[in-house]
């Protein structure tokens, strides 16, 4: 019989034993499925934590939800937020954020690695800072890599030891060093860098007893010539000792007294916030403005909110200012503006070059500008760009620039309009009942609205805010931003609206003196003059007691200024003088010089001083502290201030010998003189 059907061989037949496990086997299968259904049911049960930090969150990383920054991101150099952040809700922007973490965790590793290079260069690279590794004991036994003695996760780490002091030490990131050797010393032609590259050096030791080999120990060390690239290639390299008063600032709680409320340096809710362990921004200029902006970063971006600096510190430029001169080309045009500003001012001689670049990036400023205000979108943007072109200006240039410029109220109008699409003041109002924290934009609106409108003689556009902040008795940041508390702030607010209703002749005098009365007892209310050494036994500044003191220096200014309302008053009023000599005692216990706050001071300075008599405290205490400043006193709000008080005394102090000096408002004499100033 064939064998073959259909043209196909039939295939032989294989006998299949059937498999028998032993009773071990089964046993251990049987303890695998139960595992199994166990692990699938821990994996069910397992639910993901939600209270974690958002960078972890976004790497899908545990988290361990230590606050205010989790081990993770602290090791890493990361971000570490549990506020949730603008990039969260957009798919793009987490993307990009992902992106950003990835190279910040990159640099990271890249910087300690060429810090354990650099701390061995004498002597053969990681030989003497090398422990036992793993996988090369003779026992064979599965062992982890020990950690460097350079390494801050060793126990042999010295966490007192000074950081690298080199030519490239980057202040803007103090924790994070760049080497400073030269990886041309390597190479027999200096010229002709070598290329980069890494070798693993393996030492091993055999240990032998009566001759018998007994243990064999291996150690593995890196050598690299890696040079790491600065993390801030596009920012000067600006020493530490450069920045005023750095290092002076006593912490936070330090020297309150019990029960007492510290610093928050969380305060403010920036709209686009950096965090100071995250590296800078890069900032692309051109060539030619290359010297502008570094000179706004080493010069001037240190004295625009001094006060803000000391309470908040570092607060100023990691979270406003570099991160705007990334993202805002607006703002960007603003600074370089400023900064040509500030370079003619104290140079003081015409430059031609300089007058060019300041007008053209005004040009630029406001060309931008108007091109995003008619696109009606980045409205946060356009807000940071038409603040700093006002705030900007009252800490450089002199009185005399005679550029064409837009005055600071039309600026104003263009923010007040921003202020109001993005609803600050209602966000401002209700910040102390949604614990949150007040816009810092609105903060800084409220400063020039308030201080601003009595330049103006008008009433502060965000006045029923500022009465709506002050019967909640709640602050709205301006005693960290600008020193004075906020509650005399809201009374400042309130004269200004009385001043208005005067000039406009909308109350009689009996009226006018009754709201002086009532305001002069919210003044009292207000709390008393608690002036003292605003400096602690060791020789450091307390942010706090600086405040009281700038505070009851407001207080008294806001009193002159609030006498001086009442129909048919005279400087040489008993209660006027007292004033101004109480006023001039206090500056006592302001910190002077290149380096103290007379510039943050310029709006009492100039209620104060127009109301001096000749051979005052007053004058002879003003003139003392100029000549300490330097030509700091020159330039600035403070210098316009000086030329302004200058001219008051020269008009209000002329006359026949021993006639009685007339009053002579500073607001009439910047009219006379065309002075569009704003003395903040």
């Amino acid at each position: 019989m064939s064998a073959k059907t259909n043209g196909q061989s039939a295939k032989p037949a294989k006998m299949v034993a059937p498999k028998v496990s032993s009773p071990e086997t089964a046993i251990l299968g049987a303890n695998d499925t139960k595992n199994a259904n166990s692990a699938s049911s821990a994996a069910k049960m397992h639910r993901r934590s939600r209270s974690g930090c958002f960078t972890c969150r976004l790497r899908r990383k545990k988290c361990d939800e230590v606050k205010p920054h989790c081990k993770a991101c602290n090791n890493l150099g990361l971000c570490c937020e549990y506020k949730r952040p603008i990039w969260w809700g957009n798919n793009e922007q987490r993307r990009n954020q992902k992106e950003e973490i990835k190279n910040i965790i990159k640099r990271t590793k890249l910087n300690e690695k060429a810090s354990q290079v650099a701390s061995g260069i004498e002597s053969p690279p990681g030989l003497s800072h090398s422990l036992p590794t793993s996988a090369t004991y003779s026992d064979m036994t599965a062992r982890t890599r020990a950690a460097s003695t350079d390494s801050h996760g060793s126990a042999h780490f010295d966490f007192n030891r000074p950081p690298i002091k080199s030519e490239s030490y980057d202040s803007y990131h103090p924790h994070v060093y760049t080497p400073s050797f030269d990886i041309h010393q390597y190479h027999p032609y200096s010229s002709y860098p070598p290329t980069p590259y890494e070798v693993d050096i393996k030492t091993e030791r055999q240990t032998f007893i009566n001759d018998v080999p007994t243990r064999r120990d291996s150690t593995t060390s890196t050598f690299s010539i890696y040079h790491t690239p600065s993390t801030h290639s596009h920012f000067p390299m600006i020493p530490e000792e450069t920045w005023e008063q750095e290092g002076v600032y006593e912490t936070p709680n330090e020297f309150l007294a019990p029960g007492e409320e510290g610093v928050h340096f969380d305060y403010f809710d920036f709209s686009h916030a950096m965090p100071l362990s995250t590296p800078s921004p890069a900032i692309e200029v051109d060539d030619c403005d290359r010297p502008l902006l570094d000179h706004f970063i080493e010069n001037v971006l240190r004295s625009v909110f001094p006060i803000l600096e000391v309470s908040q510190h570092g607060t100023a430029r990691t979270e406003v200012i570099l991160p705007a001169l990334q993202t805002n080309k607006t703002y960007l045009h603003c600074c370089l503006s400023v900064a040509a500003t500030h370079l003619k001012s104290i140079r003081g001689v015409a430059d031609e070059q300089l007058d060019s670049d300041i007008v053209r990036h005004r040009y630029a400023t406001i060309a931008e500008l108007c091109a995003a205000l008619q696109r009606d979108t980045d409205h946060a943007q356009i807000l940071d760009a038409a603040l700093g072109m006002i705030i900007f200006r009252c800490a450089v240039g002199g009185s005399d620039d005679d550029l064409p410029d837009i005055p600071w109220h039309k600026h104003f109008e263009a923010a007040s309009n921003l202020v109001k699409k993005l609803e600050l003041p209602h966000t401002l109002v209700h910040s102390d009942t949604a614990q949150i924290h007040p816009p810092f934009n609105m903060t800084l609106t409220s400063w020039i609205d308030i201080l601003g409108a009595t330049m103006r003689g008008t009433a502060p556009l965000f006045a029923d805010t500022y009465r709506e902040k002050h019967f909640s008795l709640s602050d709205s940041g301006l005693t960290e931003l600008m020193g004075c508390q906020d509650r005399l702030m809201y009374l400042i607010s309130e004269i200004a609206c009385l001043e208005s209703l005067r000039i406009n002749q909308s109350l009689d005098d009996i009226q006018l003196c009754s709201h002086i009365e009532l305001l002069g007892q919210q003044m009292d209310f207000s709390g008393p003059d608690e002036v003292d050494t605003p400096y602690s036994p060791n020789g450091t500044l307390k942010a706090r007691q600086l405040s009281c003191n700038m505070t009851a220096i407001f207080r008294v200014a806001s009193r002159i200024w609030l006498c001086s309302l009442v129909p048919g008053y005279s400087v040489y009023d008993h209660t006027m003088m007292d004033l101004v000599a109480k006023f001039s005692s206090y500056m006592d216990f302001i910190p002077s010089g290149p380096g103290g706050f007379d510039r943050s001071l310029v709006w009492p300075l100039l209620i104060a001083g127009a109301h001096s008599t000749p051979g005052s405290s007053f004058r002879h205490m003003f003139a003392t502290r100029t000549e300490q400043m330097g030509e700091e006193a020159e330039f600035g709000s403070f210098g316009r201030m000086k030329r302004v008080l200058q001219e008051v005394w020269l008009q209000s102090d002329m006359g026949a010998p021993g006639a009685e000096r007339r009053n002579v408002h500073w607001r009439d004499v910047m009219q006379q003189k065309c002075w569009d100033f704003l003395l903040i």
